[in-house]
């Protein structure tokens, strides 16, 4: 890897609307709660009111953990810009990093033609997903159209390269999305296939924190600490 970031924080957006719309599910549950939303591209679903809290007391306890970034970068969809700005209200009386910058390279994974389906259609459309996703598992499995796991992990790996290039010692926020944080531990922390796919069964909360340290003689990252809920008096750790 070369020289790194001395500090990298990621950061999963505040809850969304969609979030909220799913509860947790990978395809809707029925059209009622599909139909908000329907027509709505990816980049523009917003946070809630609750995800904007979120993103407030995430940014407080960076302040206070970490001290000041020298870059944020985001995806560039909005609960993303939001979250950001919503973290950077945080740090006002020290201005914001000198490098605050979207790159595409941590988008959301592109979930394809079933992105707005219900469960029901699925089974009605793609009859033969579930054994595909099965056999192929969910790390290397595409959703019909869509972008595995494996393939986010490369994009992310060209991000860590472009940290490198740029911003080797500096200190660097991330705020991004959930598959992309499972793809950054992935690479950073050396998991082998059955741990991620372990790990793909889950999701890092809204607004959690996932911090990487780099040590000078030493060429990877090591974990300092992954936080679901900061600022909250149950954070789990």
């Amino acid at each position: 890897m070369g020289k790194a970031a001395s500090l990298l924080v990621l950061v999963r957006h505040g809850e969304s609307a969609r979030n909220i719309a799913r509860q947790g599910r990978v395809f809707y549950a029925s059209a009622a709660e599909r139909d908000a939303l329907k027509g709505m591209p990816d980049e523009v679903t917003p946070l809630t009111e609750e995800g904007l809290r979120q993103a407030e007391r995430t940014g407080r306890y960076l302040a206070t953990r970490f001290g000041a970034f020298d870059a944020l970068y985001h995806s560039g969809y909005v609960r993303t810009v939001d979250t950001s700005e919503a973290i950077l209200g945080a740090y006002a009386g020290s201005g914001p990093p000198r490098v605050v910058r979207r790159d595409l390279f941590l988008r959301e994974r592109d979930p394809g033609h079933a992105f707005e389906m219900t469960e029901a259609e699925v089974r009605e459309f793609f009859p033969w997903l579930d054994d595909y996703w099965n056999r192929t598992g969910p790390f290397f499995a595409r959703p019909p159209g869509g972008e595995s796991v494996a393939q986010v992990c490369e994009r992310v790996q060209l991000f860590l390269d472009r940290l490198a290039r740029d911003h080797a010692g500096e200190r660097v926020l991330v705020v991004t999305h959930a598959r992309v944080i499972q793809s950054f531990r992935f690479l950073l922390e050396d998991w082998d296939i059955h741990t991620v796919e372990r790990g793909l069964r889950g999701s890092p909360a809204n607004a959690s924190v996932t911090a990487y340290a780099h040590t000078e003689g030493y060429e990877g990252y090591t974990l300092v600490e992954t936080i679901q809920r900061p600022g909250t008096d149950d954070p789990e750790r």
